[in-house]
């Protein structure tokens, strides 16, 4: 009986062992696109030079909602697949005509957790690709500033930039320095806060009529407050129409109305009685209404009056300042610019139902929002400068003074 021959066959183990140890580093090294044809790294064996680079990174958890975008170095994008975690729904997105970056087709939502994933091929057709899972900042931890007025609008020349916040900004400085207000007629533009919540922005004197006034909010990533960033990136262009100011004279109870420096009308206008005076200064149109209620118990004067249908409304004030129509004057009242009768708004005569050729429909037809009334000779104060839009009423020097710029 023969000995077997035990060589040959560890020979043969041990490149059996080679084998597998060769296919294990290659279904677990990773480096391999889709296109590889040899298991190393691509027809020529090298790795893709595409790099993808997803500007939300993976785990993040303050994410951006308008920035968060895919660019690719030294390739184009083939692919890119973005999707809300919780429900799988895609979000909609477009690869760029260079295929250089992809972007979704609309702002992302606060405080939501997404997913994407994106491929690329370089100049050699080598695949490479990147993933990311990331939520973007939330609601609590983020700022929004609702602004006037909206981009598009044609507005009258008294018309400021006015931001509200959502959180107190802690900041000022900072969040100012990424709003930038500009205007074709080459006015110098200040920003003024009023309080934590309130940044206004006006030139020294009433716009240029004509004029177009950009707005560029750069607030995205801006930190307000300790941990509470903005969101917001975005260019707004308002035009300013003609020049209208109207001057009420509480005295004689007439309104004179100047459009481009000529006076196009005086009307005879009811002011605030004795007992409810009208405040004086400058007021600005913030609000129009063909129609609206007034219940004086919402501004402090109890069951006083309460009308439904107060015809052409326009607010000049926060506090419930109007100009607007009257109909029930003429009910044992004297004529319209015989006396002020009213709990401090400016009326106008007028009839039920805001129909017909009255005085308050055609100063109604003719007033933008922006435009001016400056009430002058009334026995009340001058009205606060953040009472509305009615900055105007602060001069110059403090409203610089008190910048954050």
């Amino acid at each position: 009986m023969t000995t077997p021959d035990i060589a040959p066959r560890r020979a043969l183990a041990a490149c059996a062992a080679l084998l597998v140890g060769s296919l294990a580093l290659t279904a677990c090294g990773g480096a391999a696109g889709a296109d590889d044809k040899d298991g190393k790294g691509g027809a020529s064996g090298k790795t893709s030079t595409a790099r993808i680079t997803i500007s939300a990174k993976d785990g993040s958890t303050s994410a951006s909602i308008n920035a968060t975008g895919v660019k690719v170095s030294d390739g184009r994008l083939t692919d890119v697949r973005m999707t809300v975690s919780e429900s799988g729904s895609a979000v909609p997105g477009a690869i760029s005509g260079d295929g250089k970056s992809w972007k979704p087709k609309e702002r992302l939502e606060r405080g939501t957790k997404y997913r994407i994933s994106a491929t690329a091929k370089d100049g050699s057709g080598r695949t490479s690709a990147a993933n990311s899972i990331f939520t973007t900042v939330s609601s609590d931890n983020s700022f929004i500033g609702t602004y006037t007025p909206d981009g598009g609008t044609t507005v009258g020349v008294g018309m400021p930039v006015s931001f509200t916040f959502d959180k107190a900004i802690g900041d000022k400085k900072a969040v100012q320095s990424h709003i930038r207000v500009t205007s074709s007629g080459g006015q110098e533009i200040v920003g003024h806060w009023f309080g934590a919540q309130r940044l206004d922005f006006r030139p020294e004197t009433y716009w240029k009529a004509g004029s177009k006034v950009t707005m560029k909010i750069s607030l995205d990533g801006v930190e307000g407050a300790k941990g509470v960033y903005g969101v917001q990136d975005k260019t707004v262009t308002f035009t300013v129409g003609r020049s209208q100011v109207s001057t009420v004279d509480a005295g004689t109870q007439t309104m004179t109305v100047v459009r481009d420096g000529k006076t196009v009308r005086t009307v005879p206008i009811s002011a605030g009685s004795a007992q409810h005076t009208t405040y004086n200064g400058q007021m600005v149109i913030s609000e129009k209404f063909t129609q609206t209620r007034m219940n004086g118990s919402t501004v402090g004067f109890g069951g006083e009056y309460d009308i439904a249908d107060v015809p052409h409304a326009m607010r000049l004030t926060a506090s419930g300042t109007f100009i607007h129509g009257n109909y029930w004057y003429s009910q044992g009242n004297p004529p319209f610019g015989r006396e002020g009768t009213s709990h401090g708004c400016v009326g106008l005569a007028d009839v039920r139902g805001a129909q017909g050729d009255t005085t308050a429909k055609w100063f109604y037809d003719h007033s933008l929002i922006g435009d001016v009334v400056v009430v002058k000779h009334s026995p009340d104060k001058t009205v606060a400068p953040d009472n509305g839009l009615n900055g105007w009423n602060m001069p110059w020097s403090e409203w610089t003074a008190s910048s954050a710029s």
